[in-house]
């Protein structure tokens, strides 16, 4: 029984890229996940991606690339305004410029810097470094 399949899908990425795995299967699919995924091959921490439907809830084929340290959902989701990013970041970040907070926005799903560009607040979902 699942009740989180974003955070489901992040801690099989987490868990496969330790065991040094070269791909990864998640199952079930969603529109935000993969959203998620995009970010993530935006920044250069998974290969590629691939929904497969299976006439169900469909599956992704993720490629990873052996850069991922940890990536984790964030529970509950908070919500951000454009001016906050800085809090989060050195609760769940490491380091300064290391990693990425993934937000749900307006305007899409981004990376906390991209929303900060762009000036808008939303919701955090998780973080990858």
């Amino acid at each position: 029984m699942r009740f989180d399949t974003i955070a489901d899908a992040l801690v099989a990425i987490k868990n496969s890229e330790a065991a040094a795995k070269k791909q990864c299967i998640i199952r079930p699919a969603s529109k935000l996940l993969g959203e998620i995924l995009k970010v993530m091959q935006q920044n250069g921490y998974i290969d590629s991606f691939e929904f497969i439907d299976d006439g169900r809830d469909g599956t992704y084929k993720v490629e990873l690339l052996g850069k991922i340290n940890n990536t984790r959902a964030i529970k509950p989701r908070y919500a951000v305004k454009k001016n906050e990013f800085e809090k989060y970041e050195k609760r769940y970040l490491p380091a300064r410029d290391i990693g990425i907070l993934i937000v749900t926005t307006p305007k899409g799903v981004l990376t906390q810097k991209k929303a900060r560009e762009k000036g808008v607040g939303g919701r955090l979902v998780a973080f990858v470094y």
